[in-house]
């Protein structure tokens, strides 16, 4: 048995009869690795000593947690403490986070094992992983293009079958859209449901923190650990964790799923179209009630994002200035060391992004832009409220292509962020959202089906989500590496 292919449930299966071993799944995990990541180029970096060091502690421990033993990778965006965290940025080479994350501190009360650190877009801004500022993820489906952004590490990762599951953030589409591409699942959370303590802040109105998985079994066993109120992090909500496990396998019959027609757009791949309408046909089948819906304000949410994600990164990047930690330049002087550290340090997507962000908040401008762009979000977030009177999920593509090539988008920054045009508006309202496999193009190439639920209703997308995922073997094809 090749124990690499494993997914989180099945390894915690056989750990639980004693069939394999954490160190079984450990040295398939390496091997593959070693065997694969010279071309797919999913990690920045490996925790070898540390993982078998772990492993050893785990024997001897008496309390057996919900992830006891299995490996995970970490996107490199979230601080482990004594573990170097870059955000795939020279800015932050050689910081070494003092503290550990909410997620991956309840991760380790659950007893599992940090694989290594994944590659990402530069401070989690881009779709692509093109932006990362060490090198380019590979899609293992099609190693001439893309994974997705901006976790495009750990969603390449799991799908080449190199971890067992990953942690990734989306800010406006980060988890869900390189689950598409890649043909694994990816769920962001309601926000506020998972805290961001100890996640570099890109926009912090926006991000969330989910999981990357083989399945939606092993997405809601990852959230059942990382989910829960943490009084460090001011937007994290005191609402009730349920079992989200509990509701996987109920059938959704009687249910009314939305669709909403102004996804189904021009620009939209033939290919993905035909995907989504077959998947729908599927939980037809099912007994759901297929419903029309309207979400007007769609058009709008790409600009409003793309003005107060920018806005809030410019906020946020401010503290890199080489004084704190990570890279600093020389300069004649503090100024000039602080212009020489961010002009070298920084990628030219974040240089972009935090100059949109500052000029949209300087005066003159912050009522046309800012404030504006959040009226907007507002309309947004209230289209979704009408909707959910109505249905009980949505369901949508979630990028309007499969893959593209590498190198492709790179040099038209808003053809780029148009590959998020499906999912931002999910962030803008801070519902949930899952992305799993419905089919693949003629090319081979994976196709994302999109559910979105109500605030703190991830129970009824993950029901959705595994109902069409048993009805269907898209989840057990895997890339021929």
């Amino acid at each position: 048995m090749e124990l690499f292919r494993l997914g989180i449930s099945e390894a915690l299966d056989l750990l639980d009869k004693g069939e394999i071993s954490s160190r079984d799944i450990l040295d398939s995990l390496y091997s593959r690795i070693e065997a694969v990541d010279d071309r797919v180029r999913a990690f920045i970096s490996l925790t070898r000593d540390r993982a078998y060091d772990r492993m050893e502690d785990l024997k001897g421990s008496e309390k057996r947690g919900l992830l006891s033993g299995i490996p995970l990778a970490i996107k490199d965006n979230l601080c482990i403490k004594g573990i170097e965290t870059t955000c795939a940025s020279k800015i932050l080479k050689g910081f070494i986070p003092p503290y550990e994350s909410s997620v991956t501190e309840r991760l380790l009360q659950n007893g599992y094992i940090l694989l290594g650190k994944t590659n990402l877009d530069e401070f989690a801004m881009g779709s692509s992983t093109e932006n990362s500022g060490y090198f380019v993820t590979h899609n293992p489906w099609d190693l001439d293009r893309v994974p997705g952004g901006s976790s495009g590490g750990s969603a390449a990762a799991v799908a080449a079958d190199e971890c067992l599951g990953a942690l990734g953030s989306d800010t406006g589409g980060s988890i869900r859209q390189p689950a598409a591409f890649c043909g694994v699942v990816g769920f962001k959370p309601t926000y506020g449901r998972v805290s961001r303590y100890g996640l570099v802040a890109f926009a912090s109105s926006l991000d969330q923190i989910g999981p990357i998985t083989k399945n939606v079994k092993d997405s809601a066993l990852l959230l059942n650990v990382i989910s829960g109120h943490d009084p460090r992090d001011s937007t994290s909500v005191p609402v009730e964790v349920p079992d989200f496990t509990a509701g996987l396998g109920r059938e959704i019959r009687g249910l009314k799923v939305g669709v909403p027609k102004e996804y189904f757009i021009e620009g939209l791949d033939p290919e993905v179209e035909q995907g989504i309408k077959t998947a729908i046909g599927v939980l037809e089948r099912l007994g759901a009630e297929i419903v029309e819906v309207s979400l007007p304000h769609t058009g709008y949410a790409v600009a409003a994002y793309y003005i107060l994600a920018t806005s809030e990164a410019s906020s946020n990047l401010a503290r890199f200035d080489g004084v704190k930690y990570g890279f600093r330049a020389d300069g004649k002087d503090l100024i000039d060391m602080y212009m020489e550290t961010r002009a070298q340090g920084f990628g030219p997507e974040v240089k972009r992004r935090i100059m949109l962000g500052t000029y949209a908040l300087s005066a003159g401008y912050y009522d046309a832009y800012y404030k504006k762009a959040q009226q907007v979000r507002t309309l947004i977030k209230t289209d979704f409220e009408e909707a959910f009177k109505e249905v009980d999920v949505i369901v949508t593509p979630t990028s309007p292509t499969a893959a593209f090539k590498i190198g492709d988008k790179v040099s038209d920054p808003l053809q780029m962020y148009l590959s998020d045009i499906f999912t931002i508006s999910v962030n803008l309202a801070g519902v949930p959202a899952l992305s799993s496999p419905c089919g693949y193009t003629s090319e081979g190439l994976p196709v994302g089906l999109q559910v979105i639920g109500k605030h703190f209703d991830e129970e009824t997308v993950l029901r959705v989500s595994y109902a069409y995922e048993q009805s269907t073997d898209w989840h057990k094809k895997r890339p021929g590496l």
